[in-house]
This record gives structure tokens, sequence and C-alpha cells, in this order.
């Protein structure tokens, strides 16, 4: 009997503890996940209020628009695709997918020989691409455009794939070279004695160890580019090439403007990337993680 008693005052005193702990562990957590779920508020209303807005009339938008539609007007998105969205989305999915089939292969190459090579100017190459992150888009505008000008290239999809490609490589490299660092000499040097050549090691040692951080930085780079307005309304005049943010200026009158079909539009082009980071975040979360340790 007194064997059983300590047995249960035993177990009574632990769970005392361990309830103490978590009540502790409660109350130390507590102000960050209110802080994280004023954050997600913040974050997500403006995006609730787009959606169902985009259900609506004019009217009924300006009438009220923070209350759920009266008539839920699936038609503004048809409307919307079939005024020009969908020349719009493809041309958009051209240049967003070249541009990151461009910058992430350019900026692997580049990222490798900065972290694995041994040569003349390497720290200086290094800080000039370093310097191309300082450099602000709108800045370079006007020269941009009589380059492009020059080349003959204005008002084609090169006008706006190029720049984009320029302008994300500096941090794409420093990305894909911090992870590239992490990865063991030794790993590259028993590929060496294996009979493996330069190139064989990148393809089948460093891309795929780091298949994180070439998700990240693919998603960084589609979202610049996807969501990208000022090159994309200058350097091209064609209604036929314009991307979504540029061409959605066409629904747009002076006069009257269908802002539940505008809105529609809006959505049409936040859904592609939204699910592009959704069904990629595990990667990204890795991509943005690894390189931490040596830069």
């Amino acid at each position: 009997m007194e064997a059983n008693e300590q047995v249960v005052k035993h177990q009574t005193i632990s769970l005392n503890r361990r309830y103490k702990n978590n009540r502790k562990t409660i109350l130390q957590t507590s102000p960050v996940y209110i802080i994280l779920m004023i954050y997600f508020i913040i974050i997500a209303y403006p995006l609730f209020w787009m959606v169902i807005n985009s259900f609506k009339s004019t009217d009924e938008i300006f009438g009220n628009s923070w209350a759920l539609p009266d008539k839920w007007l699936f038609s503004n998105y048809v409307e919307a695709w079939n005024t020009g969205i969908s020349s719009y989305f493809i041309n958009s999915v051209i240049v967003t997918v070249s541009t990151c089939l461009l910058t992430v292969s350019i900026s692997a190459l580049g990222a490798y020989g900065l972290s694995r090579f041994a040569f003349k100017g390497k720290h200086l190459l290094l800080i000039f691409c370093i310097g191309g992150m300082m450099l602000s888009p709108q800045v370079s505008l006007i020269p941009l455009y009589k380059l492009i000008q020059a080349l003959g290239i204005h008002d084609t999809y090169f006008a706006m794939i190029l720049p984009y490609v320029a302008y994300r490589i500096p941090i794409t490299v420093l990305l894909i070279r911090s992870a590239f660092l992490e990865v063991p000499r030794d790993l590259e040097e028993s590929a060496l004695l294996d009979g493996c050549g330069t190139w064989k090691i990148f393809t089948k040692i460093f891309v795929p160890l780091n298949f994180p951080i070439m998700v990240t930085a693919t998603i960084l780079t589609a979202y610049f580019t996807w969501n990208e307005f000022l090159f994309a309304l200058i350097f091209v005049d064609s209604e036929s090439l314009k991307t979504i943010p540029a061409g959605l200026m066409q629904f747009r009158d002076a006069l009257q403007t269908n802002w539940g079909v505008l809105l529609a539009g809006l959505m049409i082009s936040a859904i592609p990337i939204i699910i592009l980071f959704l069904c990629m975040q595990k990667f990204f979360v890795r991509g943005l993680t690894s390189g931490s340790v040596k830069g």
C-alpha cells in the first residue's frame, strides 16, 4: 500500500510540474502568436476585400464595399478573361518563365565559379555583383530605353526579359553562392577522383544538393517579374505583347470603370503567384535558411 501511495504521489507531482511548464510556455509564446495573428490579419484582409468585391457590380462596390455580395457575379471573371486578360496572362507566363530560367541558370553558373574557383579579380567581381543590388531600376530607365532602342528590341519580349534578368542576377547569385559554400569540398574531391568533370560536378552534385535555394530564387524572380509594371509599360507599346500589370491599365476608362471586372482581373493576376508559393513553400523556407552559416 505504501509503495502504491508513493507511486501515485510521484505521478501527481510530475503532472503538476508538467502543467506548470506548459502554462509557462503558453504564457511566454502568447505575445508572439498574438503579433503573428495581427500581422496575418493586416496582410490577409486587403486580399479578402479584393476577393469579395471582385464578385460585385460597380454600384454595389461603392454602395457597400465591406459586405458580402448580394449576388455573386462570377461573370466578372468571364468578362475580364474575355476582355483581354487571357492574352495578357499568356504574355506574363512567357516573360516570367523565360526570365526565371535565364536568371537562375546564369546565376547558378556564376555562383559556382565564385564559390569554387580562385582567379584574379574574384573579390572585385563579387563586389561588382553586390553593387548591382544598389542600383534602382527607375534610375536607369532612360539609359535602358536608349539601349533597347539601339539594340532594336523595343516592343518585343526581349525588351522586358533582358532588363529583368539583369536586375535579378545580383541577388540571385549571392543567394545561390552562399548555399554552394556549404557543400563539403571532400564531396567534390571524391567526384574528381571518380572521373567527374567540372560540368558533371555542377549538374550532378551542386544543383541537386541545393535544389531548395534554386526554388527560392525562382519564386523571388517570378514574383518580381510577374508584378513588374514600369518596364512593361514603357518598353512595350503593342497591346498584343503587354503583360498583366500593364494590360490592366486598359480596364480603366476616363469616364466609367467597371471596378468589379477590374478587381476580377487583379485576382486572376494574383492567383498564379499564390499557387506557386503554396506549392513550393517547403522548398522556399529551406532555401532561405540554407547558406546562413557561411557567406
